[in-house]
């Protein structure tokens, strides 16, 4: 281990943010295919992409993250038909949140932890946009992935960090699925109550702070998007919000600024 850390600090600061950053592109290429696929029941694996308008495989130069939508203008090379923006969004989207990862994680074993919540929580992210669920597909493999990446945490540097991971688990389940419950489903679906433990263990692995933080902004980016919306016109009564959008969006930010919030909230209590 001493080895281990002693080369990744000889590496360039820069290093590791821009490595995990073009592997982010190349993610979120595939993570496109896992929005449009998975809701539907396809294989992930064949067949290959291929134009939704002429139905033509595309091709590997024209499947470069980011770059192949730019170079063909967004429009398909063989029938010209518009390729969506939310692609390279997408794409660019998980780049940056995986280099900004790298960047407040380091070459720590929880870095690949943080980046299967990532990588996971912009598939679903989407795919509630889209169809208003949280397939249990994508956030059980989220958790395998997670709990398979703190064991090596432990192995490496101990398990100090499990009985707040365990418990914030649990606050995260108690508090999602006491939702559910009492407002019979309305307030939210059983995908967002599979998905809350998964999100409380990952952010409880880095203390109480990135915990409560990560829960609280969970709620209070959804009534501040709710309250646009209705002020806006938006929204029509009766109609459903996907939740998992603002649980995941708390979640990150108690990943990357939960611990100086919770600092911050504690000394202006007086209790920091």
């Amino acid at each position: 281990m001493t080895g281990y850390v002693a080369a990744t600090s000889a590496l360039p600061p820069a290093f590791l943010p821009v490595l995990l950053g073009l592997l982010g592109l190349l993610i979120g290429s595939f993570l496109n295919v896992v929005v449009h696929r998975v809701p539907a029941g396809l294989s992930l694996v064949s067949p290959g992409s291929a134009c939704p308008a002429c139905a033509h495989p595309v091709r590997p130069r024209d499947n470069v993250p980011v770059l192949s939508w730019l170079l063909l203008g967004g429009s398909c090379r063989d029938c010209d038909a518009p390729i969506s923006l939310r692609y390279p969004m997408v794409e660019l989207a998980t780049g940056l949140l995986f280099a900004l990862t790298a960047w407040r994680f380091g070459s720590s074993p929880y870095t690949a932890a943080a980046l299967v919540v990532m990588a996971a929580g912009v598939a679903l992210f989407m795919i509630d946009l889209d169809h208003l669920r949280l397939p249990f597909a994508v956030t059980g493999a989220a958790a395998v992935g997670t709990v398979l990446a703190l064991v090596v945490d432990v192995v490496v540097r101990g398990p100090a960090a499990v009985p707040t991971a365990l418990l914030s688990t649990a606050i995260w389940l108690a508090v999602y699925g006491g939702i559910w419950f009492f407002t019979a489903g309305r307030g939210m679906g059983l995908g967002d109550v599979a998905l809350a433990p998964v999100l409380g263990l990952a952010l409880g692995w880095l203390g109480w702070g990135t915990s409560v933080v990560g829960l609280v902004m969970g709620f209070v980016i959804g009534a501040v998007v709710g309250v646009l919306l209705i002020a806006s016109g938006r929204h029509q009564r009766g109609a459903r919000v996907p939740h998992g959008p603002f649980l995941l969006s708390g979640a990150a930010v108690g990943l990357f600024a939960g611990a100086p919030l919770w600092d911050g909230y504690l000394r202006v209590v007086g209790l920091g």
